[in-house]
Parts: structure tokens; C-alpha cells; sequence
């Protein structure tokens, strides 16, 4: 088995230890096996690519130094997860994001339930379609939208997150599934 065979074979853990050791054949098996993902969210959060590229190189550069901190309690891809949403919502907060803050409700889950809710009647929309929608979503709205259905946070995480209240963040995920539907229905 090849050097690089044997670091393949390890496992997130394995691997996070020995990068906080200074092992970086180890840190750079991570970077290959999660770039992928970091990047997406990033791209889902942010709807630009080259920001999304900055952020993904900058998660990672954040990963190399905080890795000590991995202690296996979770899923490294949980840990990894939660460091590059945070990192993005920094990003924004850098940026002045602001929020609009009133309260209406709106709690749905699944990403089918997220497609025939926002459409006014049943059809196909293919996962394109949504994720160019999902990209035209005004900032506030589409991290809220994003977090809450497409990754799954609660409420009252993403108002810790955000720093803002639960009304607050329901208020965007109403709005952002009330502006997805007109999208997807003018692409109809």
C-alpha cells in the first residue's frame, strides 16, 4: 500500500489528529476529501463563486489552526459543517448584513416538502431550477432559507447564530419561501 493509500484508508478522526501533530499528508487527505462539501455550502450560502472559493480557502485555513480543538464528540463532517456556516455568517456580519425583524410563522423540513411548498401547484422542478432560485433569494433570506431547510438548523439556532430573534428568523424563512414560489412560478 502507497503513503498516500494509507491515509486514504484512515479515517476523519484518525486523520484530524494527526494533522494537529503536523502531519500535513494528513490535513491535506481532509482538504481532499471535504473541499467539496465546504464549497458548496459556501456557494449555497453566499450565491457567488468567487466568494464561496475565498470562503472555502479560508474555512480551511481556519480548519488547519483549530484542528487541535476536534475532539471526536461528533461527526468530523458535523464539526467541519458547523465551522464553515459559522464562518460564512461572520463573513456576512463583516459585510453589515442587516435583517428585518417581524414575525410571521412558516415551518416546513424536507427538501420535497421545501419544493411543493413553494410552488402554488404540483409540477416538477428539478433541483437546477431550485438551486438558481435559491441563489436569486435576497442574502437574509436565502441564509435563513438555507440553514433552516436545506440544512436543517432550528429556529432558535439560527437566531443564536444570526444573532437575531426566532420571530426574526421565521419572518425570512417565510418571506424567502414566499419570494422562491414567485421565482419558480414565473419559470413555469
Amino acid at each position: 500500500m502507497t503513503a498516500n493509500g494509507i491515509y486514504n484508508a484512515k479515517g476523519d478522526f484518525d486523520l484530524a489528529q494527526a494533522s494537529s501533530r503536523g502531519d500535513i499528508k494528513a490535513f491535506e487527505t481532509l482538504y481532499e476529501r471535504h473541499n467539496r462539501r465546504v464549497y458548496s455550502l459556501c456557494l449555497r450560502m453566499l450565491a457567488n463563486a468567487t466568494e464561496a472559493e475565498d470562503l472555502t480557502q479560508e474555512v480551511f485555513i481556519q480548519l488547519f489552526r483549530k484542528i487541535g480543538s476536534f475532539r471526536g464528540e461528533s461527526a468530523f463532517t458535523t464539526w467541519l459543517h458547523r465551522m464553515t456556516v459559522n464562518h460564512v455568517l461572520m463573513h456576512f456580519r463583516k459585510r453589515g448584513v442587516k435583517y428585518e425583524k417581524t414575525t410571521e410563522e412558516g415551518e416546513i423540513g424536507e427538501l420535497q416538502d421545501i419544493i411543493q411548498s413553494v410552488v402554488e401547484r404540483p409540477r416538477h422542478v428539478d433541483r437546477l431550477s431550485l438551486d438558481k432560485a435559491i441563489r436569486e433569494l435576497p442574502r437574509g433570506y436565502r441564509t435563513v432559507f438555507v440553514l433552516h431547510d436545506v440544512e436543517g438548523f432550528e429556529h432558535e439556532e439560527i437566531a443564536k447564530m444570526l444573532g437575531v430573534s426566532v420571530g426574526t428568523s421565521k419572518s425570512q424563512l417565510h418571506k424567502a419561501r414566499m419570494k422562491l414560489r414567485d421565482l419558480l412560478n414565473k419559470k413555469a
